[in-house]
């Protein structure tokens, strides 16, 4: 309304400087500079002033509900480098058995786009007593076209969908989420299309899921939460066409639920969670298996400069819940892998942009349960690394150490990983 006075206004000014300035033939002075004559001819002026704005204003892209919508994002560039054998080349999470003598050199170096996001925040003040959030959040981490452009041609793959309702004390929420005993997850611009300590140590991975929460009103809030999940056994799909994997075929859903404490004072904030999973596994007709967890994790932010975020875990045949076990589900005979692991980070911010971190991770199979021949017995990861956000612009540099173990022969290899980060939000 605004711009339009001002527009009106100047336009008037200039059609009336206009016509000061003209000296027209005596005989038509009259008629040109009378009153009504001028009323006319601004009239006219403001009439097409109207229909412009008018059409400026038809032209705005809008929502078509007319609620608020967010558009936000991460575009960043990473490059890589390796001087070992790893699963996968620009966010790697095991060292790799070696090649043959003779093969080509295991250590190699690029660039990659594809752990850029884009997200989309629809907001609904109220609705059904309470407020609502949705969010589709998206990056280019898919896979690439099968091609000679390789990893320079990425396909964009759906991260995380989110749907929720809040209350004063309660929620519900439903989409493709992270689990809820596992829901904390480590600092990195390094590690984002696969988040960081998977398969050594972080039990994670974006599950399609519907959950009912509830919570104190206290200082402390204490909450529980229940959800179920998607059944995923991890297995590996075809490029196009899916086909059911052993979670599936058990015909149940899987479980999981939590309790929570959470709190925020001034210099200091935290949450504690102790959850726990259960599903099932068909390893033949009629006979199925039990994947089962239970995961302490905690996000403690103990002043404004110092943040401690980690997660340890215990159960068996977790390869459905982000790799857990190192990826694998059964051993010998259809054993059912146990294992054990956790994952912590310590970051600090001295100055705001700034962000300096490290942390550890370790996934540890019980050997027993496993083909020693064949089977990863323990894989370790370690990290360190910087960040420097200089609205908009991102930064990072990132090192990590894998220490993937096998049975002998081969026994304990380890890999070097360095990355750089380069990219700005929106």
């Amino acid at each position: 309304m605004i711009a339009y006075r001002i527009t009106l206004w100047l336009t008037l000014a200039v059609f009336g400087a206009s016509l000061a300035a003209q000296q027209p033939p005596p005989a038509a002075a009259a008629q040109d500079t009378s009153l009504a004559a001028r009323l006319e001819r601004a009239e006219r002026l403001l009439e097409i002033l109207r229909q412009q704005l008018s059409e400026q204003a038809s032209a705005k892209v809008e929502p078509r509900s007319r609620n608020r919508v967010e558009l936000s994002g991460l575009i960043l560039m990473n490059a890589f480098a390796n001087d070992g054998k790893v699963n996968n080349a620009d966010v790697p999470q095991v060292a790799e058995r070696p090649d043959p003598p003779g093969s080509l050199p295991a250590a190699h170096q690029g660039a990659t786009i594809r752990q850029s996001q884009i997200a989309l925040t629809a907001i609904v003040p109220r609705l059904a007593g309470g407020a609502f959030q949705g969010e589709l959040d998206l990056d280019f981490y898919g896979g690439q076209q099968p091609s000679s452009g390789g990893r320079t041609w990425p396909l964009m793959r759906l991260r995380r969908l989110r749907v929720e309702i809040r209350w004063p004390r309660a929620w519900a929420m439903f989409g493709q989420e992270a689990p809820p005993i596992a829901e904390v997850n480590p600092s990195s611009l390094a590690q984002l299309g696969l988040v960081g300590f998977v398969r050594s140590g972080n039990l994670w991975l974006w599950i399609p899921q519907a959950r009912l929460g509830m919570e104190t009103a206290s200082a402390v809030k204490v909450g529980l939460e229940a959800a179920i999940l998607s059944p995923t056994a991890g297995e590996a799909q075809g490029t196009f066409f899916t086909q059911p994997d052993r979670a599936e075929r058990s015909g149940r859903p899987a479980w999981e639920g939590r309790i929570r404490a959470r709190w925020e004072r001034p210099h200091s904030a935290g949450e504690v969670s102790l959850g726990g999973h259960v599903a099932w596994l068909t390893r033949g007709p009629g006979d199925l298996v039990a994947s089962r967890a239970a995961a302490l994790s905690a996000r403690l932010a103990a002043t404004d400069y110092l943040e401690l975020r980690g997660e340890i875990f215990s159960g068996q045949v977790l390869a459905g819940l982000g790799g857990g076990g190192v990826g694998q589900n059964l051993g010998p005979g259809g054993t059912p892998v146990r294992t054990r692991g956790g994952w912590a980070q310590l970051n600090f911010h001295a100055l705001s942009p700034v962000e300096v971190g490290a942390g550890l991770g370790l996934d540890d199979p019980d050997d027993r349960d496993l083909d020693r021949a064949t089977a990863i017995l323990q894989n370790r990861s370690w990290e360190a690394h910087l960040q420097w956000r200089p609205a908009p612009l991102v930064f990072g540099a990132e090192f990590r150490r894998l220490a993937t173990t096998y049975g002998p022969p081969v026994g304990r290899q380890v890999v070097h990983h360095v990355n750089l980060a380069a990219g700005f939000e929106f």
